[in-house]
């Protein structure tokens, strides 16, 4: 049986070629480890993992001293959190944030940490004037995703940054998804500490990193060897990290023609499915937003038996990250979605290997199965 089309780019994304590549000598003869720099093996190791440091570093408009290796996004957004705050410091987030972000700042306020968890607009922005309101005397951290990994919705950040400048208070984002895919400067906006991670754009699973802002002070939720400058302690995953720094190293070179090219094909699927069906709802502005990224609510349709009827497209109801055991979608609740969109939604992620053809095709098998739904079963 044929695979199906993967649409499913914000979940994960395959491994390039050329980041396997790469990765591949340090599974076999350089396999030294980086922290023992007592012979050639881990000498040999320590360099390729200083030249991935530089390439994320690069990509993020940092100092490769600033970046610090993790297993992922959620070990990235946890220390971010957790190690820069202690009750009964204040932190500010965003409703539509990652589970890994609202779990963080959850657990945070069960320790005796204050957390305002801001609503943000219907179209999925945040309100800049409701996070003015928001900061206080005892704000530590404002903690914005700078793209959503649902609605594709990219926020203000260098606005936030400003803002967190002015009051003088820390500023995280987590970049998962934007990372590799639209520009990211941490300088040209003001972010001081970022989760990023490999998986979300061509490279391995279990490599991330956050960057750190020279002199911001982070409380290690690791203890061990001391690794990253005291920051993680725990061998560092040469391979991973030498994919990590590959596919950072392509992004720099292709991302701004690639992204075009998918924004062009991501318009093309939301043009040919509202010409072969009706009642289509956009869910986050399409103003400002992920080129590959397109949520879509299908009126009188139910979104379990939309994804049922497409065994041929590999697509999702939303987040990777949340799907299993919840009843819906925090980040359409949030923005104010009516459960009868909510119930429908369906997530198209396009991606660096997604062609026209596959895009075509898509559409039509939507557009057939909306129709033959709304016939058959009409909600």
């Amino acid at each position: 049986m044929r695979k199906p089309i993967y649409l499913d780019y914000h979940a994960t994304t395959p491994v390039d070629e050329r980041v396997l590549e790469a990765m591949l000598p340090y599974f076999r003869n350089r396999f030294g480890n980086a922290a023992s720099s007592t012979h050639s093996y881990g000498w040999d190791a320590e360099g390729a993992v200083a030249l991935a440091r530089q390439r994320v570093a690069d990509l993020a408009g940092a100092s490769p001293h600033e970046i610090v290796f993790t297993s992922g996004a959620t070990e990235s957004i946890n220390l971010a959190l957790k190690g820069s705050l202690t009750p009964p410091a204040h932190l500010v987030t965003l409703a539509t944030e990652h589970k890994a972000g609202l779990d963080s700042a959850y657990r945070l306020e069960q320790s005796g940490c204050r957390v305002t968890v801001l609503k943000p607009r219907r179209d999925g922005l945040i309100d800049l004037d409701r996070l003015l309101d928001a900061i206080d005397a005892g704000t530590v951290l404002v903690s914005v995703m700078f793209a959503n990994n649902e609605i594709g919705v990219i926020q203000p950040v260098a606005e936030i940054g400003r803002i967190c400048r002015e009051r003088k208070v820390l500023f995280h984002c987590d970049a998962v998804q934007a990372f590799g895919k639209i520009p990211v400067d941490v300088d040209a906006s003001g972010i001081d500490l970022m989760s990023v991670t490999a998986h979300k754009m061509y490279g391995p699973k279990g490599v991330g990193a956050l960057y750190v802002r020279r002199g911001v002070r982070l409380t290690a939720q690791m203890d061990g060897g001391g690794h990253e400058n005291g920051m993680r302690s725990g061998t560092l995953n040469v391979p991973g990290i030498v994919g990590f720094g590959e596919a950072c190293a392509i992004a720099a070179r292709e991302m701004a023609e690639e992204s075009a090219r998918i924004g062009r094909m991501r318009n093309r699927l939301l043009a040919r499915i509202r010409e072969g069906a009706d009642g289509i709802h956009v869910f986050g502005s399409m103003d400002s937003r992920l080129p590959g990224n397109l949520y879509l609510g299908f009126e009188r349709v139910d979104g379990d038996a939309l994804l049922v009827g497409l065994p041929d497209l590999a697509v999702s109801a939303g987040s990777a990250c949340s799907s299993h055991g919840t009843s819906g979608s925090h980040v359409l609740e949030a923005i104010g979605t009516p459960a009868e969109w909510t119930q429908s939604a369906v997530r198209f992620g396009l991606g660096r290997f997604t062609t026209e053809e596959e895009v075509d095709y898509a559409a039509d098998r939507v557009v057939e199965v909306v129709r033959r739904l709304r016939v058959e079963a009409p909600v």
